[in-house]
């Protein structure tokens, strides 16, 4: 049995390559394409805005009653997201949540969903991005005390809402939980005075159709360890959360991570 997925935000970049590829995969059956209401597109085949011929599933600004996905994908806007978690709560469907710029609220309202509903969030769902940031914070217990820097560094497209990245953010938070520092410094100008041990410096670079790529930096006097991960096509963050969306399916109430689809943590 094919697995029924939803996509929210489905004309968008990233939805459009998850209909794409959960298409190539065989193992889906798309069902319902969301998109805002006022959305341009709402009422065409997301088949024929996806440039791949008509796949019977129109475009629409709600899950439709008779629709019953068994997991959806969401990579929107935080509004979206909020729409669809109220949705996904109501009628007890399985959600991948991608979308970044969320606010503490938002986050709130997602764990006390989680309660009800399987939940998968995660700021990237490129799996190899997941192992970075497995690596970082390993290497954050083994350099902890030992006098090291950090600095993170990620570059994204010009088209990009929200900076730093919701990526960049979380790897900043993982460090700062393992290694102690209290603040978060976002760039540099003027006479800022020295590098103070308790900051993690976090700088964004904006620059033409850059798909992603993160950095994050371990240096102490003497030697530096860089960590980095590059996307080169939307398709890495397609397939992570094709891969979460299998994975969720038919799981308990909860909220669950990359990490636990990798196999890094049980």
């Amino acid at each position: 049995m094919k697995i029924r997925l939803g996509v929210n935000g489905a004309c968008g970049r990233m939805g459009q390559r998850i209909v794409h590829l959960a298409r190539e995969a065989g193992d889906f059956q798309l069902v319902a394409a969301i998109e805002s209401p006022g959305h341009a597109r709402l009422g065409e085949d997301i088949g024929t805005v996806c440039g791949i011929g008509p796949l019977g599933v129109l475009v629409t600004d709600q899950l439709p009653l008779h629709v019953h996905p068994e997991v959806v994908i969401d990579f929107s806007q935080p509004a979206g997201t909020r729409a669809i978690l109220k949705t996904c709560l109501e009628r007890k469907i399985a959600l991948v949540i991608a979308t970044t710029g969320l606010t503490a609220q938002d986050r709130a309202d997602i764990q006390a969903a989680a309660h009800e509903i399987p939940i998968l969030q995660a700021p990237n769902m490129s799996l190899a991005m997941n192992v970075l940031q497995h690596l970082a914070t390993e290497t954050a217990r083994l350099l902890r005390g030992r006098d090291f820097d950090v600095e993170i560094i990620e570059r994204h497209h010009r088209f990009k809402k929200d900076a730093p990245s919701g990526t960049a953010l979380h790897l900043a938070h993982s460090i700062q939980d393992i290694m102690g520092q209290t603040l978060l410094r976002h760039g540099r100008e003027g006479q800022v005075g020295e590098r103070h041990a308790s900051e993690i410096g976090i700088h964004a670079v904006r620059t033409g159709d850059n798909v992603g790529e993160h950095t994050v930096i371990f240096s102490t006097l003497g030697e530096t360890l860089e960590l980095t991960h590059r996307a080169h096509t939307r398709d890495c963050y397609a397939r992570g959360a094709l891969s979460a969306a299998r994975f969720l399916c038919n799981r308990p109430p909860g909220m669950y991570s990359m990490q636990e689809v990798l196999g890094l943590i049980t």
